[in-house]
């Protein structure tokens, strides 16, 4: 009996791929797409996105800029100051003429004063100051302010009074670094820019107390506090307090 060749002989041989089915990718480009990142209360309009959120968070002057609600009265009241102590500390690279330079700062730090007071104060922060003389020869100091209702917007108010602090400061360094090189040409200059600066510092000051004060007065007369209607006794305690105390704080 011939033997029977085994069943299973050789090698199983694998059975053909099949072919790849299309990846629904045509027509897509080879760039990576950027990452989407989601903010709450935002949706996905692109890729653009991030973008958006950056724009949104811009600091710096530009920004600065678009936060403020006068932001000509702002780049002004900035560049007039600082053009002032630019040209002090630099006008003797450029010119030896000496009168030249003490003209273009005088000019300037008129610009800036007329500026702050007229300008840049009634419109940032709704304060303004003047003297006026009666008719028996005495001055008094006069304030307007905005009305308590209508408030200023917080980054005008912050840029104002920083600008109104900072720039006597530079102004006081300027001195004594005069003093200390024994540059007495130029202390007269140093001297007007302080007189003009504080002028304004404590004009404003001033102004911006008697606002205060009168908007105790308002609610001591009213008996408001807060938004909630306190009559009678009640009232007037809680409006007597609130101005002694605020009295006390303003001078």
């Amino acid at each position: 009996m011939s033997s029977s060749a085994p069943l299973l002989s050789g090698t199983i041989e694998p059975d053909e791929e099949a072919p790849s089915l299309p990846q629904g990718k045509i027509g897509a480009s080879s760039r990576p797409s950027e990452p989407v990142v989601l903010v709450p209360g935002t949706t996905a309009h692109s890729g653009n996105t991030a973008t958006g959120i950056g724009n949104a968070e811009e600091g710096g002057i530009r920004g600065i800029l678009k936060a403020s609600s006068h932001p000509m009265s702002l780049l002004f009241l900035y560049f007039f100051r600082s053009a002032a102590i630019a040209v002090y500390v630099l006008c003797g690279l450029f010119t030896d003429n000496y009168v030249l330079s003490i003209v273009v700062v005088v000019v300037l730090l008129s610009l800036d004063f007329w500026n702050t007071r007229n300008v840049a104060g009634r419109t940032l922060v709704g304060l303004r100051y003047w003297n006026e003389v009666d008719e028996e020869g005495e001055s008094s100091w006069v304030f307007e302010s905005r009305d308590p209702s209508r408030p200023a917007n917080a980054i005008d108010a912050k840029m104002f009074w920083i600008a109104l602090y900072a720039y006597p400061l530079g102004w006081l360094a300027l001195f004594i670094v005069s003093l200390l090189k024994f540059n007495v040409s130029f202390l007269p200059i140093v001297l007007l820019a302080l007189v003009f600066n504080l002028s304004n510092l404590l004009g404003f000051t001033y102004a911006d107390r008697d606002a205060q004060k009168r908007w105790a007065n308002g609610i001591a007369a009213s008996g408001n506090l807060m938004g909630f209607g306190l009559g009678g006794i009640g009232g007037q305690l809680v409006g007597g307090m609130v101005k002694n105390s605020l009295g006390r704080m303003l001078g």
